[in-house]
């Protein structure tokens, strides 16, 4: 399994070499995935941002599980087939990404018209904890409460406003976790009753109870997610959700071709 094969090897040198170049070659809002709604989105990007990362360490984490659960994959399925799955679970996770993202940008799009329109220290502290995180702008909301009548106060509170919900909107997706995520699942999938000896767990685990466990957590930290948290939990259960229906779809031909 840790013998490194073809595909998997020119997709780890591709991450790298990107990694390393992207801030001197290009610009990153060319390459990372931003909202449909945005003006730097660009339809190629659902393809390229798989092949950012932001920085050392999330490029480690994607590429460690491809050079694990990789190269089994590969030698089971052909090169051809296996870069077929990762760039088809890779789309689909930043498909379903974009769905909720949509979903959640409709939400601040609600919340910051409704500040503009009424703006109070309460709802500007409710607003900085709601989409940037518990005590965010603490100070302009101490200073703005003791001065609540103060148009200086308010208006700058509004620019303040104006600036997050930019920011939220325009924040892009980076990364191949939606298609490391397939891997996983296709791990699980195809090779459930392997068994895992993971640093951080005690003791080997089976690879389609790890799949599990770790679907479960994503599902339970997409839909608790807090404020902060820069974690795209739905790419992760996208790409585990598009491995899943494309290995059915691929057993199920493959069991009518052989009948």
């Amino acid at each position: 399994m840790f013998n490194i094969t073809p595909m998997v090897r020119n997709i780890l040198i591709i991450n790298v070499v990107v990694f390393i170049l992207q801030d001197r070659l290009f610009a990153t809002g060319q390459l990372a995935l931003y909202h449909f709604g945005s003006n730097y989105f660009q339809p190629v990007q659902l393809f390229t941002h798989m092949f950012m990362h932001g920085s050392w360490g999330h490029l480690f984490s994607n590429m460690f599980s491809l050079f694990i659960f990789g190269p089994l994959l590969e030698r089971f399925w052909g090169p051809q087939r296996f870069l077929a799955f990762y760039l088809i679970t890779g789309l689909g996770a930043s498909l379903l990404y974009s769905g909720v993202r949509a979903y959640e940008l409709n939400e601040l799009y609600s919340d910051t018209v409704r500040y503009l329109e009424a703006p109070s220290p309460a709802g500007f502290n409710q607003y900085m904890n709601d989409h940037l995180g518990e005590g965010s702008g603490q100070g302009l909301v101490e200073a703005y409460a003791r001065n609540d009548d103060n148009p200086s106060y308010i208006e700058k509170s509004k620019e303040v406003v104006r600036t997050v919900y930019d920011r939220v909107f325009n924040t892009p997706l980076v990364g191949a976790s939606g298609a490391v995520f397939g891997i996983l699942m296709a791990f699980g999938m195809l090779f459930p009753n392997m068994e895992l000896f993971l640093i951080f767990f005690p003791m080997p685990i089976k690879a389609k109870y790890f799949v599990l466990l770790y679907g479960a957590f994503e599902l339970y930290s997409g839909f608790n997610r807090v404020p902060g948290d820069n974690v795209a939990h739905f790419a992760h259960l996208g790409g585990m959700l598009f491995a899943y229906i494309l290995i059915k779809m691929w057993q199920r031909n493959n069991f009518r071709d052989n009948f």
